[in-house]
């Protein structure tokens, strides 16, 4: 059987890790817990997260326990990783409604039945700590000499950074230490901007305790240019359906650039690596279908099959090749608003098109709005009842941006 570790470096996963040789041959050899943790900082997981899932599900698949830690102490003070500002405090209520939501839908990625993984919770252990007994117990083992050394302190340190943010890598070096003696959990895993915080973790563990931890990164989701992925002109790609749409899930990736499809493959889908790597190869047009492929795999794993085909074939719709599904965002809009007409930029801003009329007089200037696929030129346009088709109307933003309009009858 191929060592897990493997499988994670050919798909391109391992950014950094602290023994390289020893977390491959201890993966190979027996059942290994470990942790990532996530700060519930919003009320949905975003791609972003989702490369740490997949990742966490290959390990779970080769027989290791991984440990889900929701991060609700530590989100009460905030990671500057990979931040030039100080994140916005959040109330206790909000953080504990956003961590019900990533735990409801880590629960599609990973199997929590039988103890094959555990659900933990930082903040069991973080929010009733004494802090004198804690600065004696843990931080004395932190020199400030080398904690501003590291990135995630070192890039704050001319725009500012408060001594509550400061806490934050002892804060997240407890939380392994505290996993290690709870579940003897031996390896932290995150993003590769978590690497800071990952080794302060394993060198705690060898002054308390004299034991060796292991720690690895990942690779951040990027494109070939080196930009992060996972983002669009409304916003970040979310893994729940309310807040991205299948269909605009689906229509990200589907959209990917050409040198992205082996990446995103690699990562973000099961499929074996010499398919991974037949999709990847091909040219011109027939790179296409590897895309298709790529979207309805991932939208499979996060929203489900059936919505992976919904999608599947309401793209396809949008591009003349069958009847049109159901998964194309849409707002309903009672009839009688458009028995007078409804001015096209007053239809815009109402489904959340544009984020200013500014925006879409800009927008139809340049060309960039369709109604049925005719292009709108005059920012005075009504749209009239006689624009509906079976009670429908169909925008496009752009070239890749879809929204239905459906007319509701009192």
């Amino acid at each position: 059987m191929e060592n897990v570790f493997d499988t994670l470096k050919e798909r391109g996963f391992i950014e950094q890790a602290t023994h390289e040789n020893e977390i491959r041959e201890m993966l190979g050899k027996e059942k290994v817990t470990f942790y990532i943790g996530f700060d519930p900082t919003a009320d949905s997981l975003h791609v972003g997260h989702f490369v740490q899932l997949m990742a966490m599900a290959h390990l779970q698949r080769a027989g290791h326990r991984p440990i889900f830690l929701l991060g609700a102490g530590t989100a009460m003070i905030g990671d500057p990783s990979g931040r030039t500002d100080m994140r916005q405090m959040m109330p206790l209520e909000t953080i504990n409604h956003n961590g019900r939501c990533f735990i409801e839908q880590t629960k599609r990625f990973i199997d929590f039945s039988e103890g094959k993984a555990i659900m933990e919770n930082n903040a069991n252990w973080l929010l009733d700590l004494n802090y004198v007994s804690f600065i004696r117990e843990i931080g004395r083992h932190f020199p400030v000499n080398r904690m501003l050394a590291a990135e995630c302190f070192k890039n704050r340190m001319e725009k500012g950074l408060s001594f509550l943010e400061f806490n934050y890598m002892i804060m997240q070096a407890y939380d392994f230490l505290e996993l290690f003696r709870k579940y003897n959990c031996r390896m932290q895993l995150g993003g590769d901007d978590q690497w800071s915080n990952i080794i302060a973790g394993a060198d705690l563990i060898r002054r308390i305790e004299s034991e060796t931890a292991y720690g690895m990164t990942f690779t951040l989701l990027t494109t070939s240019e080196g930009n992060k992925m996972g983002k669009t002109q409304s916003g970040a790609i979310w893994l729940d359906a309310d807040k991205t749409s299948p269909f605009e899930f689906y229509q990200y990736w589907r959209n990917v650039a050409d040198t992205d499809v082996k990446n995103c493959l690699s990562l973000l889908t099961f499929l074996p690596m010499d398919e991974v790597d037949r999709l990847s190869s091909l040219k011109d047009a027939e790179i296409n279908k590897a895309k298709e492929t790529l979207a309805f795999e991932v939208t499979k794993l996060v929203h489900g099959e059936e919505e992976a085909k919904r999608a599947d074939k309401a793209a396809k719709a949008l591009f003349g090749e069958g009847a049109l599904g159901g998964s194309v965002p849409s707002t309903k809009i009672p009839e009688d608003e458009f028995i007078d007409g409804m001015d096209i930029i007053t239809l815009l801003s109402r489904v959340e098109l544009i984020p200013s009329r500014g925006e879409g007089r800009r927008l139809i200037q340049q060309g960039g709005i369709s109604i049925n696929d005719d292009k709108i030129t005059d920012i005075g346009t009504l749209i009239t009842l006689d624009f509906f088709k079976d009670g429908t109307l169909m925008i496009r933003k752009g070239k890749k941006t879809y929204h239905q309009v459906l007319l509701l009858n009192d």
